[in-house]
């Protein structure tokens, strides 16, 4: 009996010893699948961090459009600089323009107003800039447009620069009148 327990293979001790070196394997494979799905989450959270930035960058470009359209349709006025405003200025209140006939120069005065709450309300700390510039060549009035907003958020995830020292992101747009 001896020898045939010996040709079927194992004993008790030797299959005590085989179930422990599964459940060592089990514990190797979920620590080897921990590993990989902290991996994936950190590259979810680099994608969603890229994402919000492309869209903030989207708007803003969207917005820089938004002023221009404005400008090109009060062309006099955005040649006699109307539409000019320096960076960080808090909007006011943009009048009433709306629904009823409206003189160009507080149509200037409304479309800007209107522009940088719609900054304000888009982008995180969003303000912006107009300056037009006009030349003695052919070439006429160039109107410089600079949207800016905090994009701390990403840059921190990005660059690796601590949360609140970055600087602000910017778009500008560089066109003729």
């Amino acid at each position: 009996m001896n020898i045939m327990h010996k040709q079927s293979g194992s004993t008790a001790n030797d299959r005590a010893q085989i179930r422990g070196f599964t459940l060592v394997e089990v514990l190797v494979s979920l620590v080897v699948l921990s590993m990989g799905l902290l991996g994936i989450a950190k590259l979810v959270l680099f994608s969603a961090h890229s994402n919000d930035s492309a869209y903030l960058r989207s708007q803003a470009t969207d917005l820089a459009y938004a002023i221009l359209d404005d400008m090109r349709g009060n062309r006099a006025q955005a040649m006699a600089h109307s539409y000019d405003i320096a960076i960080s200025t808090a909007p006011g209140a943009p009048g009433a323009c709306m629904g009823v006939g409206c003189a160009p120069a507080a149509l200037a005065t409304y479309d800007v107003n209107s522009w940088l709450a719609r900054l304000a309300a888009a982008l995180p700390s969003g303000t912006g800039s107009v300056v037009t510039t006009t030349t003695a060549t052919p070439a006429g009035t160039t109107a410089y447009i600079i949207v800016q907003w905090d994009d701390a958020a990403a840059q921190s995830v990005f660059g690796g620069t601590p949360q609140g020292t970055a600087e602000p992101m910017q778009v500008t747009l560089e066109t003729m009148l």
